[in-house]
């Protein structure tokens, strides 16, 4: 689709009467019909009847009729989708640019009046953000601030600050001595810095206690994420391909199925984790579960990679804004409880 023109006066003025009468909320249930396929799982997903949105289709047809010489959508015959026509493939491409764009255009409204902010999180850095929270908390609701915290897994941390979804963002990532480009726009408050575990259910006799280089980890079996934390370790001391050159007895999405795989113990090997994960199921009493040890990482390998845990927020939000802004005050109290902070033993 070819970028809008904008209109001239005249043909504002000359607008015809079916495009004028057309609403978001006419759009909106079309875009929902077109990814649910039927009036009637539309309804369910509006919470309406399902006359009223075979009504708006109704509406939007004639009026689609009259502009273009085409219907948008048509019906296929009971329990089959609508099939939208060329004409109503191309409306609803444009329906949902225009009512995206107008939602980024009022959250970027809000978010520079300091009327809402979002915040990410992983789960294991969600408590940072509650502590924040309950020293400012009270003046956001004095200033009727709307924060929203969304849960972002560690794999989409990057993407999540990139494309600015969030306004701050609380996780881990890979540290090197050599640093990482991607963090010369941001401002960070490192929380915690440390070297990974090896959480493993194989006996003491197949893997002693003692530290494993990780120049070894190719000689044991692991259990390992396609993208995130652990795979940005393992790239860093092996290199982007490096499944090619490891032991891989399981491919996991997500860090509580390998949990579950280990101590099930329906694969026998070993899973990289973060400190706090390893020591914490290390110390754990299942008698139902296969008893899981956390050995430590020893790093023998260039460059040498750390994991840390903080904050990150884009420099240029911090001096668009004001000291009082909603962000900026967030900022300041990410600032002061990891200054202040004591973990407890």
């Amino acid at each position: 689709m070819s970028p809008p023109v904008a209109p001239s006066l005249d043909e504002l003025l000359d607008c015809p009467s079916g495009l004028l009468d057309t609403t978001f909320d006419q759009l909106r249930t079309l875009l929902v019909v077109h990814a649910t396929g039927s009036a009637l799982r539309a309804a369910r997903v509006l919470g309406r009847e399902q006359s009223s949105v075979q009504k708006q289709l109704d509406t939007l047809n004639r009026n689609s009729q009259a502009l273009c010489g085409e219907v948008l959508t048509v019906r296929q015959g009971r329990g089959k989708d609508f099939l939208f026509t060329p004409t109503g493939e191309t409306t609803v491409e444009l329906a949902s640019q225009t009512i995206g764009s107008w939602l980024e255009s009022i959250h970027w409204s809000r978010r520079r009046l300091g009327r809402m902010l979002t915040v990410g999180t992983t789960e294991f850095t969600l408590p940072i953000v509650s502590r924040a929270w309950d020293r400012v908390s009270e003046e956001f609701r004095q200033r009727e601030v709307e924060f929203k915290v969304a849960h972002v897994r560690t794999k989409d941390l990057w993407s999540r600050l990139e494309t600015k979804q969030v306004d701050l963002i609380c996780g881990s990532i890979v540290s090197t001595p050599e640093g990482d480009r991607r963090l010369d726009e941001y401002e960070v408050i490192e929380y915690a810095r440390g070297q990974a575990l090896l959480l493993t259910n194989l006996s003491v006799n197949e893997l002693p206690d003692g530290p494993v280089r990780t120049s070894g980890l190719a000689g044991v079996p692991l259990v390992v994420p396609p993208a995130g934390l652990v795979a940005d370790l393992l790239a860093t001391w092996y290199g982007p391909n490096f499944r090619e050159r490891l032991s891989v007895v399981a491919d996991i999405d997500d860090v509580h199925y390998g949990l579950s795989l280990l101590k099930s113990g329906f694969v026998r090997g070993c899973m990289i984790v973060t400190g706090s994960i390893g020591r914490g199921m290390a110390g754990q009493d299942d008698p139902d579960a296969v008893p899981l040890r956390a050995i430590k990482l020893r790093d023998d390998l260039e460059p040498r990679a750390e994991l840390m845990t903080g904050a990150f927020v884009r420099r240029a939000d911090l001096e668009r804004y004001d000291a009082g802004h909603p962000l900026n005050r967030l900022w300041d109290a990410v600032r002061e409880d990891v200054r202040t902070y004591t973990p407890s033993a």
